[in-house]
């Protein structure tokens, strides 16, 4: 059975790979999955990955891969070959996109390699119902167009979503249950949103079907990361 500390992901959001090391060492032991974002890889590249891996800390790089087909599928092979438990894509790339890049790790089954978790992007946790027409030309309802978006993800062949919490229990009822669900815009009750525009609570997040939680500023910001993240733990111990 998966420990709730286990379902935490850690974003490393920072410039800092020695602020990104006092993090693990704060929370090691407690902490085992980690976030490497676009601020941190772009400062300091694989070794940001390295150092995660010094710690024996497992790792979602999160670059939100968009572009050409064979773009993306040369750059998950490479990806592919540092071993990494978990990459995504923007699922607005299209299916051809997609399927390039699920075709491209089919092919670590056998190699007695790591084949990492593929997961699409539906809609930033930053956009609100409001954006989508005025800002980005989609027409369909936030919830609608998720679930769309999961949908082409899903008949892509890749291994899940990274979706709002606020989505999580329609797109838990619409797929099986091993298409994995990872969710931001998680914030402890009483936490400031900063620029997440929909939300839940860990524990709410969780009783609406996510698998990880990928949870930053609440505990990377406060005074104290690991009390933060124990507290977190607490919070979801029973759900």
């Amino acid at each position: 059975m998966t420990k709730p500390e286990d379902k935490i992901i850690v974003a490393l959001d920072t410039p800092s790979l020695e602020a990104a090391e006092r993090l693990l060492k704060d929370l090691k032991g407690l902490i085992s999955y980690y976030k490497i974002g676009f601020e941190l890889f772009t400062a300091h590249g694989w070794r940001a990955v390295d150092l995660v891996r010094k710690y024996k800390g497992r790792i979602f790089l999160d670059l939100k891969l968009h572009d050409i087909p064979n773009t993306v599928a040369k750059t998950v092979a490479v990806v592919c070959e540092h071993e990494i438990e978990m990459v995504n894509m923007h699922a607005l790339g299209g299916r051809a996109m997609m399927v390039e890049a699920r075709k491209t790790v089919d092919q670590r089954v056998g190699t007695g390699k790591k084949r990492p978790l593929v997961i699409g992007v539906t809609i930033l946790t930053s956009h609100a119902e409001e954006d989508l027409s005025r800002e980005l030309g989609i027409v369909k309802p936030l919830r609608e167009e998720v679930l769309s978006l999961a949908a082409l993800v899903h008949e892509a062949g890749l291994n899940g979503v990274v979706s709002s919490p606020q989505e999580t229990e329609l797109l838990r009822q619409k797929f099986p249950d091993n298409f994995v669900i990872v969710t931001p815009g998680v914030r402890p009750e009483g936490s400031a949103k900063g620029d997440q525009k929909r939300t839940f609570t860990p524990r709410r997040a969780l009783e609406a079907g996510a698998d990880y939680l990928v949870i930053g500023r609440p505990i990377t910001e406060a005074s104290s990361p690991r009390h933060e993240a124990d507290a977190i733990v607490a919070s979801i111990q029973s759900s």
